[in-house]
């Protein structure tokens, strides 16, 4: 699978919970990624957010093949390009514009578009995604809002990400329209500078599980 062409709902289909992942140190990229796949997590979202975010994805593509690596906060076209040139299987932007879409069908990357409204998600519908990243999850409405969806909206799904715990998940991952959630619970920073991967282990099985 490592080699194939993937769709988001591909990657989404690989589990539950990806992790949103905000990385300051590369060499703990594949350690983290080493973890993450040994407690059945198998795809994170590397936020462009640091200067090592690039090499990270890189390192994982390189040494962790069995690793779906994509790439979050694109802003540009040009971020877009990096991550495929990096090694990103897919990306994901906070938001959407005509020139981050035309950007990731330039470079021939899967996006995950993000919106927190219904005409966006109307928009980006024209624009033939039907899989939506809904951002910020909490702060724009919560499960209430998506649930609310499924009846105008039933061709669309979503990945809500910004705001969501462990603790709150499940009500996520109950709703027939949300297949898969970003998690920065799983592997937060601090515990990725401190290399505390047994920690982390216990986070990715508990999410597995969602």
């Amino acid at each position: 699978m490592s080699d194939a062409k993937m769709t988001i709902d591909d990657v989404l289909g690989l589990g539950h919970v990806m992790p949103v992942i905000v990385i300051d140190d590369a060499s703990k990229a594949v350690p983290l990624a080493k973890t993450l796949l040994a407690n059945d997590i198998r795809t994170i979202e590397i936020t462009l957010r640091t200067s090592a975010a690039l090499d990270s994805i890189a390192a994982i593509a390189d040494q962790c093949p069995d690793m779906v690596v994509g790439a979050g906060t694109i802003l540009s076209p040009e971020l877009a390009l990096a991550s495929a040139s990096a090694g990103a299987r897919f990306v994901v932007s906070p938001g959407s514009t005509e020139a981050v879409i035309k950007g990731c069908q330039d470079a021939d990357i899967p996006l995950l578009p993000g919106a927190s409204t219904v005409s966006e998600m109307m928009a980006l519908a024209e624009r033939g995604f039907d899989v939506i990243k809904f951002f910020p999850a909490m702060a724009a409405g919560g499960p209430k809002f998506i649930k609310s969806l499924a009846s105008p909206l039933p061709h669309l799904t979503f990945c809500p990400t910004g705001g969501i715990t462990e603790a709150t998940a499940p009500d996520w991952l109950s709703l027939p329209n949300v297949p898969c959630l970003g998690g920065s619970w799983i592997a937060p920073a601090t515990l990725i500078n401190d290399g505390d991967w047994d920690r982390i282990g216990a986070h990715a099985k508990a999410a597995s599980l969602l």
